[in-house]
C-alpha cells in the first residue's frame, strides 16, 4: 500500500508491504517477535523492515501516524492466509512439500530438530530448505521432489525469498503434524510390543 508522507511542504509516496505474501521469509526473520526493551526502537525497526520508509524519516513521524501505520500493518496479521501451499516457484524453480510426512526420514527429522533446538527463528531457511526441495517430476497435482541428502545450504539461500505467508502456513502445518505424530507415536509402539509378544 502506498502512504504520503508531507515534509518541508514537499509530499513523497513510500510503500508498505500490503500482505504477507509481500513479506520475504528473509525479511520476516528480521522481524524480532520478541518483547523488546525499547518499544521505540522496536516500533522503527519494524516499519523500516515492511516498509521502504528511511530511518531517519520514521523517526520524524508523529506518534499518530506512527500509530495509523501499525494500525494498517497489525491488519495484516489478521488477514493472512493459514491454508498450506504445498508448492510454489522461486527463479523459475518449482519446490514441493515433503508429499507425505509419514515417510520422512530419520536424517530429515533430525536436521529439522536440530535446527529447532538451535533456533527457529535463525534457522527457518534451512528447515523450510528440508520440507521443500525441487520437483523433479509432477503429474495432476501428485508430485516427486528431489531425495534429501542433507545438502540444503544454496537451497535455504534460495528459501529466504519464500513468503511469510507460506513460511507461517508451513510451521503451523509441520507444528500440527508433529504434535499429532508425538500423540499417537507411544500408542503405537505399545500395540506394536503388544503384537509382538503374541
Amino acid at each position: 500500500m502506498k502512504v504520503k508522507i508531507k515534509k518541508d511542504g514537499k509530499s513523497k509516496n513510500y510503500n508498505i508491504v500490503d500482505s504477507w505474501s509481500d513479506v520475504t521469509l528473509e525479511k520476516f526473520m528480521q522481524l524480532n517477535f520478541e518483547e523488546s526493551d525499547s518499544k521505540t526502537k522496536e516500533a522503527e525497526e519494524t516499519l523500516a523492515i515492511l516498509s521502504d520508509l528511511p530511518k531517519e524519516l520514521i523517526k520524524q513521524l508523529s506518534l499518530k501516524d506512527v500509530s495509523n501505520l501499525f494500525e494498517r500493518v497489525s491488519k495484516l496479521q489478521q488477514e493472512h492466509n493459514v491454508l498450506l501451499q504445498k508448492t510454489f516457484i522461486i527463479d523459475g524453480v518449482k519446490y514441493g512439500m515433503h508429499p507425505d510426512l509419514s515417510e520422512i526420514t530419520l536424517g530429515e527429522y533430525a536436521d529439522i530438530e536440530s535446527f529447532i533446538n538451535q533456533g527457529l527463528q535463525q534457522y527457518l531457511p534451512e528447515i523450510m530448505a528440508i520440507l521443500y526441495r525441487p520437483i523433479t517430476e509432477e503429474k495432476n497435482n501428485i508430485y516427486t521432489i528431489e531425495a534429501y541428502d542433507g545438502n540444503i545450504k544454496l537451497r535455504a539461500e534460495e528459501m529466504k525469498k519464500m513468503n511469510a505467508e507460506q513460511v507461517q502456513s508451513t510451521l503451523v502445518f509441520f507444528w500440527s503434524f508433529v504434535r499429532i505424530l508425538l500423540a499417537i507415536l507411544p500408542l503405537s509402539l505399545l500395540d506394536h510390543l503388544k503384537n509382538k509378544k503374541q
